[in-house]
């Protein structure tokens, strides 16, 4: 697994290094931070990840630009923040789970294992890009999801086809336990 932290606060940034190391272990292929959302955007440009991790202020800059413009990608996100209030809006990006500062390895176990044992009965919405910007579409509204390559067609209720840019597997893991893979490049 590849792992982003996106923390301004060294001494935080060291201690979820420090749980994540723990309770992942040898899972971990790569793990790597950052103290700005330029340094993690630009790394995002050239380098794929499994997980992010990531802070809602960045010195005075808001982690939220980073799910807004990276929302659907290839990645989970979990958040991890002081500011509770943002908790909701948080979750409408369809981000992993929302960790709230000051937090202990326990709580950030459980935002792990909502990963590893691939609990999708939660997920409201699916993010996809359409012409640079976000479009949240709900669960309920998806049909079926065909394979085209490194890409998803999914096909929604009201008869139209969205390009999704994950791939089946990665898709399988954001949708609801319902949906199931009945062939190698079909999601119902």
């Amino acid at each position: 697994m590849k792992v982003m932290i996106v923390e301004d606060e060294f001494p935080i940034a060291q201690l979820i290094k420090k749980y994540i190391q723990e309770i992942l272990g040898n899972q971990i292929t790569q793990l790597v931070d950052f103290s700005s959302l330029e340094l993690a955007q630009e790394h995002l440009k050239s380098h794929s990840i499994d997980l992010l991790l990531l802070d809602l202020n960045l010195n005075g800059k808001n982690g939220f630009e980073v799910i807004q413009t990276l929302v659907a990608e290839s990645f989970h996100t979990i958040i991890i923040s002081a500011y509770r209030d943002r908790a909701l809006e948080a979750f409408e990006y369809g981000v992993l789970d929302f960790v709230p500062k000051p937090f202990n390895k326990d709580r950030l176990q459980k935002a792990l294992d909502r990963l590893q044992n691939d609990q999708r009965n939660e997920t409201k919405f699916l993010a996809i890009k359409h012409q640079g910007r976000i479009q949240l579409i709900p669960v309920e509204e998806v049909l079926y999801a065909q394979g085209a390559g490194n890409y998803s067609e999914v096909y929604l209720q009201d008869g139209r086809k969205v390009l999704h840019d994950k791939a089946l597997d990665k898709l399988l893991q954001l949708l609801p336990t319902g949906f199931e893979r009945i062939h190698k490049s079909y999601l119902v």
